[in-house]
């Protein structure tokens, strides 16, 4: 049984235990994650039933998939999406009928309209996502991929980096060598911020140039074989206020802390304490304004969570990014955010080759 078909049966049980006998899935990153189909949402829906799979899409991916999806998922290539669907689900005798949460009110509309009176239709929140948390190993790999050429390319910016570009430039030359070094292309726009800039969590990169003085922080992801990384590194240009200085040494003794006690079992709201906890007892906890991580994969925000109020608990196969942050309005900020693999044992750092120590470029 290939990976597909092994994430489907893990489909088809939950559906069981849902008391369910089948689901139709739209979401673009949840079809890909059961068959490969990299079409996206609005471009095709998969049924799954307890027994039988079906990929419904038009002729513009038939010669794609045609003799490429997982065995047991039938193809149909139509227009009527939903009509069709309704139609293999009548042949695959469902009667009850799951749905993701954030299907579409005019599409719940639709399929309300189109489905036999004898066929119940109600939401199942975070099905597939719920699975997805779990990365198998051809994941993991990807990812690993993807952490790879963030690496290769973060390391290759930081020589090339100087006073005058702006944070535009740095941007599209790390989106540049990304691309070089294998990344498919970035899961968000990439962030760079310099400067009292620095202390905008999500600060997009402007025509701002970079001076003598400046903390910069870029976080940026990028896929590669549709799985994306999610990291964030902070470096000074020349020499800094000492209390960026500080904040550097507290943001990065959070980041290493928060890391070393991530295994299977634990809470996640147990790893945001610990990075919380060192940066408040340090005197800065009215600063650091976000969760410390959360899960990534085919999408660069997924579960778990980690959040003082997430009852999210780590399993192995987990990826989470660990970021705490300190950002000092008008001053500058300093955010560190690595990719965690949690195994078996304990975890993997897949962006372990990115420097953690203060990086000062006098250029």
């Amino acid at each position: 049984m290939g990976f597909y078909e092994k994430r489907i049966a893990k489909l088809q049980k939950l559906i069981k235990q849902l008391d369910l006998q089948g689901m139709i899935i739209t979401n673009g990153s949840n079809m890909r994650y059961l068959t490969g189909f990299t079409g996206g949402t609005g471009d095709g829906v998969v049924v799954v039933s307890l027994a039988d799979a079906a990929l419904i899409t038009d002729a513009r991916y038939e010669n794609e998939y045609v003799n490429s999806l997982p065995q047991g998922v039938s193809l149909h290539v139509t227009r009527d999406y939903y009509g069709e669907a309704v139609k293999q689900l009548i042949e695959f005798g469902v009667e009850k009928l799951g749905f993701e949460a954030e299907l579409p009110f005019s599409t719940y509309q639709l399929m309300d309209d189109l489905l036999p009176a004898n066929i119940s239709f109600d939401a199942v929140p975070g099905a597939v996502e719920a699975l997805r948390e779990v990365k198998d190993d051809v994941e993991a790999d990807a990812l690993r991929k993807a952490a790879e050429a963030s690496t290769k390319a973060f390391n290759q910016l930081i020589t090339e980096v100087k006073v005058g570009m702006t944070e535009r430039e740095v941007a599209n030359r790390l989106d540049a060598l990304q691309k070089e070094f294998g990344a498919d292309k970035p899961s968000f726009d990439t962030i760079v911020a310099s400067g009292a800039r620095s202390a905008m969590a999500h600060g997009t990169a402007t025509d701002k140039k970079l001076e003598k003085g400046d903390l910069v922080t870029i976080d940026f992801g990028y896929y590669v074989d549709g799985y994306t990384s999610d990291v964030t590194r902070t470096f000074a240009m020349g020499e800094i206020d000492p209390e960026l200085t500080k904040i550097y040494g507290i943001v990065k003794q959070a980041n290493e802390d928060a890391i070393d006690v991530i295994k299977p079992g634990l809470s996640t709201a147990e790893v945001d304490r610990v990075a919380r906890d060192y940066i408040a007892g340090e005197g800065y906890g009215d600063y650091y304004n976000h969760a410390t991580g959360h899960g990534a994969g085919l999408d660069i925000h997924e579960g778990p969570v980690l959040s003082a109020r997430s009852s999210d608990e780590i399993q192995a196969g987990n990826l989470l990014t660990v970021e705490p942050g300190i950002y000092l309005a008008g001053k500058g900020g300093v955010r560190i955010e690595d990719d965690i693999l949690v195994t078996e044992d304990g975890h993997e750092n897949l962006t372990a080759g990115l420097p953690k120590d203060l990086i000062v470029i006098d250029r």
